[in-house]
């Protein structure tokens, strides 16, 4: 039998990693990770609300949102704000070792470089600030709305309107003083890395939670004051603040900043491990930057005025139950898998790991997509039918959610799928199936476009995800031969029924609060939301119990502890 050179290094590591982690652990690091992503979103939201109130849509909120999005897509295209694909992998290798040494090597060279990059960063957005606002401005789209098939340079236009000079300069002055973050968000990503390593998911859990809560204060204490830039001054501080409440989580590690000993430090094998790892990741995000979100915008802005907007808030919507779910599971068994993955004998662990985690999230994200698809239009009508946003606006946007709705599924397992290949140290093969599959996206998407317009765009992401999943699936099952799936047809089978009785329930409910509840008014629009919500939840709790759904029952019961000791 031929050992490939991945198979081998693996067989010779250090048997002392932990054996396996029931469902019950899995389940209470995804209620913890989950009330964090609950509690983060929440206060996302009304910080959001906070700002249109204080400052509304106008000039002065556009200078802020640029002044965010370009340090926030630095940190996102830097190793520092992708610590799921290659930092957790490799620093779960090091945690799973007895003698910590090396780990906290490794970590102490990881802060040493990213303080240098991300501070060589922070100097290039403040000394080349106009030049870097205008470059932003100025990317060029392509009309493919008018000629889906044919690109050619003279299709190619301004897609940004012009800045006054005035909002030109105070973009300026907000980009310099929110600058600095990136530091501590690139510091925030690495301490929350090892800490998800070390299976310590409470920190990092809520550091998002403390940002937006930073935000929230400062805005309403400085903006009354200072303006808008009180609220960037926030933006600074909530990244100060959820690093420090990283440092507590790491009490007693031998942290130590790496100046005179950094050169030796740079020859830690397991910088050159998060490398390989990382160089994948960033071929696949270079792509979504240049190619995915342009395309995407470029159609959304061409097929009917305000799908642009219509597009990124149902996206949002979108990402409350992927974030709960698909998320928060994947997360929290990526150490566990990075860690059996180790080992050659582990394998049969690492497959039952994998299924504990497929099915967790399916009993999960198949009714809380199906829940979200029948109650669209009520919610939709309940966060955003006020002022201009019409009962029209409401209706469109509920379509485009459905359509988005139908993909989650799909794309909360495929999250779990490329998580394990990361935690098998494989971050290429997740590229270029992802790569492959947004090739299908644009394709499906020009095919569609002349026939249903801006929908082609929803209908062509949830087939993506579908795409995505097929292919992550079949490699991995030949890969591990088989996924230790045997009790998920019975799963599937099992949460169709509860789900199909959840949402016919929910539907009934819907129809009837509405027709006594006629009125308009935020309580008649709460009730409409609430009502079917809780009782069909109910119901699939109960049907999850007479079903024995386990995996369903050990997650109700760790969020049942958790919020108990609260």
């Amino acid at each position: 039998m031929t050992v490939t050179p991945e198979a081998e290094v693996i067989h010779h590591l250090p048997p002392d990693t932990p054996a396996d982690d029931g469902v019950e652990s899995i389940a209470g690091a995804t209620t913890i990770l989950a009330i964090g992503n609950i509690t983060s979103r929440v206060l996302g939201f009304v910080k959001e609300i906070q700002l249109a109130n204080l400052f509304g849509a106008g000039r002065a909120v556009d200078a802020f949102q640029i002044a965010i999005t370009i340090p926030r897509d630095l940190y996102d295209l830097a190793i520092f704000g992708h610590t799921n694909s290659a930092l957790v992998p490799v620093l779960s290798e090091y945690a799973a070792r007895k003698d910590k040494s090396e780990l906290w090597a490794l970590v102490n060279v990881l802060i040493a470089l990213v303080m240098f990059f991300a501070g060589i960063l922070v100097l290039f957005m403040v000394v080349f600030t106009p030049q870097i606002i205008t470059l932003y401005r100025g990317l060029p789209r392509v009309d493919f709305a008018l000629h889906p098939f044919q690109l050619d340079p003279s299709m190619l236009t301004q897609s940004a309107s012009a800045l006054t000079p005035e909002a030109f300069n105070k973009t300026i002055s907000l980009l310099r003083l929110t600058a600095p973050a990136l530091v501590f968000m690139s510091l925030f990503s690495v301490l929350s890395g090892i800490l998800y390593a070390l299976k310590r998911f409470v920190y990092p859990a809520f550091g998002a939670a403390l940002f937006n809560a930073a935000i929230f204060v400062s805005t309403l204490l400085l903006a009354p004051v200072i303006g808008i830039e009180g609220v960037a001054v926030g933006w600074v501080l909530g990244a100060i603040i959820q690093l420090g409440f990283q440092l507590l989580g790491l009490r007693g590690a031998k942290l130590r900043l790496v100046i005179r000993g950094l050169p030796r430090a740079l020859r830690h094998p397991g910088l050159r491990k998060i490398g390989l790892l990382y160089l994948p990741v960033l071929l696949a995000l270079i792509v979504d930057v240049l190619v995915n979100r342009p395309f995407s915008y470029n159609i959304a802005s061409q097929t009917g005025e305000g799908n642009v907007a219509t597009m990124a808030w149902a996206t949002n919507l979108r990402e409350f139950p992927m974030g709960l779910v698909g998320t928060a599971i994947s997360i929290a068994i990526l150490p566990t898998l990075a860690q059996q993955a180790m080992r050659l004998d582990l394998m049969g662990a690492f497959r039952d790991t994998l299924g504990r985690g497929v099915r967790l999230a399916l009993t999960l994200i198949i009714p809380a997509s199906v829940g979200i698809f029948v109650l669209s239009g009520p919610l939709i009508g309940l966060v955003f039918e006020r002022g201009a946003f019409t009962a029209a606006d409401t209706q469109h946007m509920s379509i485009v959610l459905r359509l988005y709705m139908v993909g989650i599924p799909f794309a909360a397992i495929d999250l779990l799928l490329i998580f394990a290949f990361y935690a098998r140290r494989d971050s290429l093969t997740p590229a270029l199936v992802g790569m492959f599959s947004l090739g299908c996206y644009i394709v499906i998407t020009l095919i569609l476009l002349p026939h249903l317009g801006f929908l082609s765009l929803m209908i062509a992401d949830s087939t993506k995800h579908l795409i995505h999943m097929i292919v992550s699936l079949v490699l991995l099952r030949r890969r591990l031969s088989g996924l230790g799936d045997q009790r998920l047809p019975m799963t599937l089978l099992k949460v169709g029924l509860a789900t199909m009785v959840m949402a016919l329930v929910t539907w009934v409910l819907a129809r009837s609060v509405a027709e006594l509840f006629p009125a308009q008014g935020l309580r008649e629009r709460l009730l409409l939301v609430f009502v079917p919500s809780i009782f069909g939840g109910l119901i699939y709790f109960l049907l999850a119990s007479l079903l024995r759904l386990n995996e369903f029952n050990l997650f109700v019961m760790a969020l049942w502890r958790k919020l108990r000791r609260r």
